[in-house]
């Protein structure tokens, strides 16, 4: 392949990928101003503003809850001293593991009316329903608090991190000067670590407008859930794109705010006097105090919705639910492996043509493409249905025409499409992690291939498809475990008589049919943990 065939293969390549992510949300904002048939004008007389106002306060709410406890766990393991904080240091991540609807579900069967918590105070202090005051889990009260005990480890992963990184000479300094641990962390240690911090509180934001499943469940109308309804309640997608392009300007007025609270803030650190352990060492109550403080999210985020659904399995699971597990995984299990693959391939594709031709348009084309992660689920979905429609009409007429076919609907109601809308939100996903793993590999050695007469597809498989082999391979689990916990895609575009573990169990737990699906729940938690197992490694492996 001559220099300048090469040069635009791989620019094709980079800017085809970019536009996976780009055409749901043309789709959904070319459908602004639109007629709906009288929909949008019910809506925005009904309950937009409910939608916006529910919307705004979850967002703000999780993200303050989730500053405050992945920041001070974070700080707490990392600069502190005290027993356990080796083992807590990892169990912090283990609610990643357990997708928030799930937790959703655990929550409101332990604390409800007829759960073994009021039940217990009941029987033990002889309440009626109105002697005492019970909060409400399927609430907005509730959800920020599900969501928040889901989504703080992403900003405890950035403080993590970044507190590692900070020299201990500044620390020395802080302790001469006659300043506590407070002083340290509140004027030296938190600025240094904010720009972190922020990009973890956006992953918060962005996760916390796309939930469908726990809101949902908590019977709290949102534009995700809204946005679900229209689709398939009214039957318009045109109103559903236009709540979705509502959506869309949300989430850009949070990543604008997110970049007003980074600001220009950078801070580096040289590797030769970086920290090597913790600075402060708690004893006595101190020490007790940051044990509790530490182990509340891992206990309220992924213990007691482990045990409330591994309890349900062992004395409620039976022989049908294992057999709807085996068919609803097996579906769960073709998608994700499927569309995992296609992500990490066209991820890899992407990274490499960067490396390759790191020119403008190469770049912003891959960058273009790691915008996917940032829109909500229901907004890709719904801003997929008029592009697969068009295509499949166009290659119908294309078809018809020259061979007298008629191949029908081959895109839309197949999982051809769940792979293309998985493809949307995922590829993120796979761009980060490869982008960190290809930039390890010295450019010396592309240089040495393409002297031994390699072209650039010989050096990709020959030089960096055996050096990223590993980075390839967690990257694929993350994202096929990502895969198996979405809703909102795979409950719109989904084909008929197909459905995945995870639409499954969201049924039955909207049908409070619990004990069925903890078998599923079960599944979905287990492949959850080798996520966070695989992320702790490779986060681990990065640091060193």
């Amino acid at each position: 392949m001559s220099a300048v065939r090469d040069k635009w293969f791989w620019g094709i390549v980079t800017l085809l990928i970019a536009c996976i992510p780009c055409f749901p949300v043309v789709d959904v904002l070319l459908h602004i101003g639109k007629d709906s048939d009288g929909t949008w004008q019910h809506l925005s007389e009904t309950v937009l503003f409910g939608y916006l106002t529910n919307t705004l306060i979850l967002a703000v709410s999780v993200s303050a809850l989730t500053l405050i406890i992945g920041v001070g766990g974070a700080w707490l393991v990392t600069m502190c001293d005290f027993p356990g904080r080796k083992c807590l240091s990892v169990s912090l991540l283990l609610p990643l593991a357990i997708p928030t609807y799930i937790t959703a579900y655990a929550a409101a069967d332990l604390l409800q009316f007829a759960g073994p918590v009021q039940t217990f105070l009941r029987d033990t202090f002889s309440w009626t329903k109105g002697d005492y005051w019970f909060p409400e889990v399927r609430s907005l009260y509730g959800a920020i608090c599900v969501l928040s005990f889901g989504l703080y480890p992403y900003v405890y992963l950035a403080g993590r991190a970044a507190f590692q990184d900070q020299p201990k000479d500044i620390f020395d300094s802080v302790k001469v000067l006659g300043h506590g641990p407070w002083s340290g962390f509140y004027r030296i240690s938190l600025p240094m670590a904010w720009p972190a911090i922020a990009a973890g509180m956006l992953l918060v934001v962005m996760e916390t407008l796309a939930e469908f499943g726990a809101v949902e469940y908590c019977a709290v109308d949102t534009f995700s859930t809204g946005i679900y309804r229209t689709w398939m309640s009214h039957g318009s997608v045109t109103a559903a794109a236009q709540l979705s392009a509502c959506l869309i300007g949300i989430v850009l007025i949070f990543q604008f705010c997110d970049s007003l609270l980074r600001g220009r803030k950078r801070f580096h650190s040289l590797r030769t006097i970086r920290k090597s352990g913790p600075i402060y060492r708690l004893t006595g109550s101190k020490a007790i105090a940051a044990v509790i403080l530490t182990s509340i999210p891992v206990v309220f985020g992924f213990l007691l919705p482990l045990l409330v659904f591994a309890h349900k399995t062992f004395t409620h699971g039976d022989q049908r639910t294992i057999e709807l597990v085996t068919t609803f995984g097996k579906n769960s299990l073709i998608v994700g492996v499927i569309a995992s693959t296609v992500a990490v391939i066209l991820a890899f594709a992407s990274v490499y043509a960067v490396r390759l031709r790191p020119n403008p348009i190469s770049q912003f084309a891959n960058k273009v493409s790691g915008l996917g992660y940032s829109i909500p689920g229901s907004v890709i979905a719904v801003g997929c249905l008029a592009p697969f429609f068009w295509f499949e009409e166009l290659v119908q007429s294309i078809s018809i025409y020259a061979f007298d076919y008629d191949p029908g609907f081959w895109i839309t109601g197949t999982i051809l499409a769940l792979i293309l809308g998985y493809q949307c939100r995922f590829l993120a996903i796979s761009l980060g992690f490869i982008s960190a793993g290809i930039t390890r590999v010295p450019l010396s050695l592309d240089q040495a291939s393409r002297s031994l007469g390699n072209g650039s597809l010989m050096t990709l498989f020959r030089v960096h498809y055996p050096l990223l082999k590993p980075t390839l391979i967690y990257t694929g689990i993350l994202v096929f475990v990502d895969i198996l916990k979405e809703l909102p895609i795979t409950l719109i575009l989904q084909p008929f008589n197909f459905q995945t573990l995870a639409v499954r169990v969201h049924q039955l737990a909207s049908d409070e049919r619990l004990e069925e699906a903890s078998t599923g729940v079960l599944a979905i938690i287990t492949a959850g943990l080798i996520s966070v197992i695989f992320l702790t490694r490779f986060t681990d492996r990065s640091h060193r």
